[in-house]
């Protein structure tokens, strides 16, 4: 069967050379021309061939189409440049699940997505499960550690799904260096993987941490919950109740686990959290959780962690379920968690000359977080709040006129930034500043012994430049 891979900008390269490594007969189509050289001469070296969709008319019989979930095209649309073909369509996901059949089956395999708290939980989840050398693929990048030491494997690296299988040929050659990676020697003794549309299905536990705002993809005709819906494909998914309650009630899946801050019919639950700056106290009920290996788990546990609000809470629920999914000993988690003190330069505390500074820094920042994020230090009078950020970051915009609404009716002092809080500032009809560098806010906040609550959509990378 005949291969074509659409899109070589999201991952499409790596898989299209996988396959080609296969003896397949490979063709790829650049949608949105962004091949660069590199990868060009990397394709002719596997002889794969580069087209344009209307080649398909000179081909017959059996052709397998990989694409992504968020592909601009519709699926007649392609099989319409030649309905003689005999179609089978695989998302790029799929694809990497397929290409990664007999990988490691003696490892656990942890895969998380969701529209919020993906990078979080990702990093609490490494905090537990440090002893077994995880390898990591997360929007901070590719890691590894070894010894509870971090190895950058790739800074700069998307979660498209093909990159879970470029972490895994990086991690090979950390281990393998002579031999460039092909030895199947490794160091790490599970996996945890972040993927922004989806999962490829390989995990022994996916997690959905929440969908807070289902935004469009595919030119609007399909959305966040139905990419993300392929977290079922793994063995056991662990997912936030009311996300599940309201977009996948219809799902079939034979081990499925809800988590909830407030719902008591979840499988996991709070029954009461004592907040703090430095480490919340959260008490856990849980019932009747499906383990990987078929049994069914009931108990309590209580977790002091880093946790400054109802949604860095959920985080940690679908965390502490995941690890309780995969038999993961309840101190093993209670110690790891206590570890956990947030992301610099995404969620995190830091004291800078005399104030306490929040950071909520994320590519994906939209109301409903800034919303959560300012109802954290509600009760405190002494805090600037800072609003901001970037533009084109991720698949999803921030709504410009819900963040004014909010601005209007709040009872802060406000000072926007970055293009983000210039647009906004134009917007609101209350008092406020605005200041086009962020640094700068950090500087006001310092001169006048003020704490600061700091809210930026940005890229990770550019934000730590500060």
């Amino acid at each position: 069967m005949d291969i074509l891979v659409i899109d070589l900008t999201h991952g499409g390269v790596k898989i299209a050379i996988s396959y080609a490594k296969k003896e397949k007969t490979v063709y790829a189509f650049d949608i949105y021309n962004t091949l660069n050289d590199i990868d060009k001469k990397m394709l002719d070296a596997y002889n794969v061939k580069i087209i344009e969709l209307s080649y398909l008319k000179n081909l017959k019989g059996e052709l397998k189409v990989i694409y992504p979930i968020h592909l601009p095209l519709t699926l007649d649309e392609i099989k319409n440049e030649n309905p003689n073909l005999e179609y089978t369509f695989k998302t790029h996901h799929e694809a990497i699940k397929e290409l990664l059949d007999e990988w490691e089956k003696d490892i656990l395999k942890i895969e998380v997505t969701g529209v919020k708290g993906k990078t979080s939980s990702v990093f609490m989840l490494k905090e537990i499960l440090i002893d077994s050398n995880p390898l990591i693929l997360s929007s901070l990048g590719a890691l590894l550690y070894e010894n509870k030491k971090e190895i950058i494997l790739q800074k700069n690296i998307s979660i498209t799904p093909a990159n879970i299988k470029e972490s895994i040929d990086l991690a090979y050659r950390v281990a393998n260096p002579i031999c460039g990676g092909e030895k199947k020697d490794r160091i790490y003794n599970c996996a945890i993987f972040e993927s922004s549309l989806g999962a490829t299905g390989i995990g022994d536990v996916g997690l959905l941490t929440n969908i807070v705002e289902n935004y469009p993809i595919a030119k609007n005709r399909l959305t966040a919950s139905y990419a993300k819906k392929q977290i079922f494909n793994c063995n056991t998914v662990n997912c936030q109740k009311e996300c599940f309650d309201e977009y996948y009630s219809n799902i079939k899946h034979d081990k499925i686990n809800l988590f909830s801050v407030n719902d008591e019919n979840a499988n996991l639950y709070t029954t009461n959290i004592d907040y703090s700056f430095d480490k919340s106290m959260i008490d856990i009920e849980y019932k009747n959780i499906k383990t990987i290996d078929d049994k069914l788990l009931s108990g309590k546990i209580q977790i002091e962690t880093f946790a400054l609000g109802p949604h860095h809470v959920s985080n940690v629920l679908g965390v502490v379920l995941t690890c309780l999914t995969s038999n993961i000993p309840e101190n093993q988690i209670k110690n790891g968690l206590k570890n956990y003190n947030g992301i610099p330069g995404r969620t995190n505390k830091r004291n800078i000359d005399g104030i306490t500074v929040i950071e909520e820094i994320n590519p994906g920042i939209n109301t409903k977080a800034i919303e959560e994020s300012i109802n954290m230090i509600s009760k405190f009078d002494d805090y600037y709040i800072s609003i901001g950020g970037d533009y084109g970051i991720t698949c999803e915009e921030i709504d410009e006129d819900k963040v004014a609404e909010l601005i209007n009716k709040l009872n802060h002092e406000i000072i926007l930034t970055g293009e983000v809080g210039k647009n906004i500032s134009t917007k609101v009809n209350v008092p406020m500043k605005y200041i086009p560098d962020y640094g700068e806010v950090y500087n006001l906040s310092i001169k006048n012994q003020k704490n600061l609550l700091f809210i930026y959509r940005s890229d990770y990378r550019n934000i730590t430049k500060r």
